[in-house]
C-alpha cells in the first residue's frame, strides 16, 4: 500500500520500552527511489539530538494508531552513532551505524535493499555485524552522494521538456519496500493549484543547486497525469 510521507511526518515514534519523540524528515536515494532513514527528533528525552532510524527496524503498518514502531530499545537508539543532520551523511558513517545495529548494506547487491527487495524486520543475531565487509573504492570521509532530505526537495519546481510546471509537494512510498512510487506535483497556483502524481522513475535529475525536479515528460502530460488521492496513513504495528 501506498503511504503520505508528508502525512507521517509529526508522528510520534515508540520504541520497544517508550516513546522517543517524532517524525522530522526522510533521507531518500535519489537514484534507487527508497527511503533510507527517518530521522527522528528526540525532544527533551536527548536534548538537541536527532538520530536516524533506518526502515529495517519497523514492523507493519497498522491503521488503528498514530504512533510509529520500531523494533528497538530505547538504550540502543541512545548508544548509536551521532549524526549532524546539518552535514550530508557520509559513508563512514552509514558503515558504522549498520554494523552498530547488525544490518546488511543497502549499497552492497543488485536489490533494492542489497540482497533483498524490503528491508529486515526481525534484527539479526549480534554477531552478523561482524560479518560484514566494508564498502569498496569510496573513501571513508565521502558523502552518501544519492541520499537527499524529502523536506529539501519539497517545493522544488518541476521542469518537463518544454517548460516549468508546478511543485513538488508529497512523495508516496510502498509500505513494505520503502520505495517511491510517485511523486506528487502542484499544478497552478501554489494555493488553487491541483494536485498530480507522476510515476518516480520519470524523474531524470535532481538539481539542488537550481531547487528544480527534472522529469521526462512534457507539460501536457504532467497536467493529464492522474489526479492525486490522499491516502489515510496509519503506523506499523
Amino acid at each position: 500500500m501506498l503511504r503520505s510521507i508528508k502525512q507521517l511526518q509529526g508522528n510520534a515514534l515508540g520504541a520497544s520500552d517508550g516513546e522517543i519523540g517524532h517524525v522530522k524528515d526522510f533521507y531518500f536515494d535519489d537514484q534507487k527511489w527508497a527511503i533510507r532513514y527517518v530521522v527522528v527528533e528526540t525532544g527533551t528525552w536527548l536534548t538537541g539530538r536527532a538520530v536516524l532510524i533506518s526502515p529495517h527496524a519497523f514492523g507493519r503498518f497498522h491503521e488503528a494508531e498514530k504512533v510509529l514502531r520500531i523494533k528497538l530499545t530505547r538504550k540502543q537508539i541512545e548508544n548509536s552513532p551521532s549524526i549532524d543532520t546539518h552535514k550530508p551523511v557520509s559513508r563512514h558513517y552509514e558503515e558504522e551505524y549498520h554494523q552498530y545495529y547488525g544490518w546488511p548494506y543497502y549499497w552492497q547487491g543488485d536489490a533494492l535493499w542489497g540482497m533483498s527487495s524490503v528491508p529486515m524486520m526481525d534484527l539479526p543475531q549480534a554477531s552478523a555485524a561482524a560479518k560484514l565487509s566494508p564498502a569498496k573504492g569510496a573513501p571513508h570521509n565521502e558523502a552518501a552522494a544519492h541520499l537527499r532530505s524529502a523536506n529539501a526537495v519539497n517545493g522544488y519546481h518541476i521542469k518537463a521538456n518544454d517548460g516549468t510546471i508546478g511543485h513538488v509537494c508529497d512523495f508516496m512510498m510502498d509500505d513494505e519496500s520503502w520505495s517511491i512510487a510517485q511523486v506528487i506535483i502542484k499544478t497552478g497556483h501554489r494555493f488553487s493549484g491541483k494536485e498530480v502524481q507522476i510515476p518516480a522513475g520519470k524523474v531524470e535529475r535532481i538539481s539542488y543547486d537550481e531547487s528544480t525536479v527534472f522529469v521526462n515528460l512534457t507539460v501536457s502530460a504532467v497536467e493529464k497525469s492522474p489526479t492525486h488521492s490522499m491516502v489515510l496513513v496509519g503506523a506499523p504495528a
